[in-house]
């Protein structure tokens, strides 16, 4: 069984994911995926300043991700752009990683943290989807504190996603993040064994 894990900017699905790797789930991560394509030397990275400039690398080669966000987060065309040039890579080292695992651990539980995963209509992927759920105040409120932003541009982010309720209603299991961790790991303890089950 597989399943597609979800949310929005700052609900905590890195601290859901890390939860099911705990119970015996193998994970692959889409954004450890994305960092990786933008590694210097990737032809995805060498892509991404043709199209966008050199400007958007460190002197060393790196990508500055702070430029770049600056760009797509204020630019829908743009952003329409890099997912255009970086997608396609992504999704296919996705595929490759769930297939390996599920080639050598049939009888454990896949779990793909893909934090686009509604927006890029990758559902069809996965058996069932899990959304990490905070109402949008608390998602706002979190993303202003966790990386310094203004409130402007913490609702450009968020406004760059699907609105996280829709996603809530798309989902075949919800996960409230919004309380305490003991809470969260609450509803895992009683959505396991429905998720395990062969």
């Amino acid at each position: 069984m597989n399943i597609g894990l979800t949310g929005g900017i700052a609900t905590g699905k890195s601290t859901v994911s890390s939860m099911l790797v705990r119970k015996g789930a193998l994970l692959v991560d889409a954004d450890v995926i994305a960092r990786e394509v933008m590694l210097p030397g990737h032809p995805v990275l060498a892509e991404v300043a043709a199209h966008f400039g050199q400007d958007i690398l460190q002197t060393d080669g790196q990508l500055d991700r702070k430029k770049l966000g600056e760009i797509v987060f204020n630019d829908p065309k743009e952003r329409l752009a890099l997912n255009g040039i970086t997608h396609p890579a992504i999704r296919r080292e996705i595929r490759r990683q769930m297939e390996a695992y599920e080639k050598s651990n049939p009888e454990q539980l896949v779990v793909v943290d893909i934090p686009l995963l509604y927006e890029s209509e990758l559902q069809s992927l996965f058996h069932k989807v899990m959304v990490v759920y905070v109402p949008r105040k608390t998602q706002l409120q979190r993303l202003m504190e966790r990386d310094r932003l203004t409130e402007e541009q913490a609702k450009a982010r968020l406004d760059s996603q699907m609105d996280i309720e829709q996603k809530k209603r798309m989902a075949d299991y919800v996960i409230d993040n919004s309380g305490s961790m003991a809470e969260t790991e609450r509803q895992l303890d009683e959505l396991w064994p429905r998720i395990t089950r062969p």
